[in-house]
Order: structure tokens, then sequence, then C-alpha cells
């Protein structure tokens, strides 16, 4: 697992149950846990990308100073590509994930959408 932070790609995902987010990550697309400081922040790894999960305890969750909290959600997306969509999504969907969508393909490929326990999405693309 790399630890040096400047080889790696991070990207912060709100989450409202750390514990949850990372057996999330780990079981399921196979991240490997950094750290951890839950309930209010962990970190996990997978290749290049390290996923921080940041609940509403941690720094990340503070209000800002109009008041608005941040929270998880919207459509902004970690994409992981997979070589199998279908098998994934079958894989997937027997241990109870939830998708957005069905698969979609393009000219470039296979994607479908699905959330995390908190409702961040996640992509995951078969490439043409």
């Amino acid at each position: 697992m790399t630890t040096e932070l400047t080889g790696l790609v991070s990207v912060r995902y709100l989450v409202d149950d750390v514990d949850a987010a990372l057996a999330f990550y780990t079981t399921h697309f196979g991240f490997e846990v950094r750290t951890n400081f839950a309930p209010a922040f962990a970190d996990v790894v997978r290749g290049n990308l390290r996923l921080l999960l940041s609940g509403p305890a941690s720094s990340a969750g503070r209000p800002m100073p109009d008041g608005t909290r941040p929270g998880p959600g919207g459509w902004n997306r970690i994409h992981l590509i997979v070589t199998d969509i279908e098998a994934e999504v079958a894989r997937l969907r027997d241990a109870g994930v939830e998708f957005r969508s069905d698969v979609v393909k393009g000219p470039g490929g296979q994607q479908i959408v699905l959330d995390d326990p908190a409702g961040n999405p996640v992509e995951l693309f078969q490439p043409a």
C-alpha cells in the first residue's frame, strides 16, 4: 500500500458514518485502510487513489461562515475501472448495494453509478 501522500490522488467524501464507509470501500472495492480516526475521519487507498472519508465530527464537516453544513451526496464521483461490468453489477446487487442507474453504453465503454452508505456516488466503468 502506498503511504507517501505525494504519490496519491486524494478525493474527499463527506459521509454520515465513517465505520460504514470503511466497511463499504474495503469489502466491496478492495481499498486498504490507511488511517482510522472514526467516528470523525478515516482514509483508504486503492492504487494511487486516496479516499478521505470525513464524518460529521471532522473538520471538513464544520459549518461554513453562512451556517451551511457540508454533507454527502451529489454527482461528483470516483471512477473505478472494471473488466466485466455485468459481473461486478451482479456481485454488488447480491450484496445489497443500491444503484442510481442501469448500465449505460456509449462509444467509450459502459458505466453504472451506485451509492455508498452515505449517498456518495461511485461509478464503475468498463472501457470499450
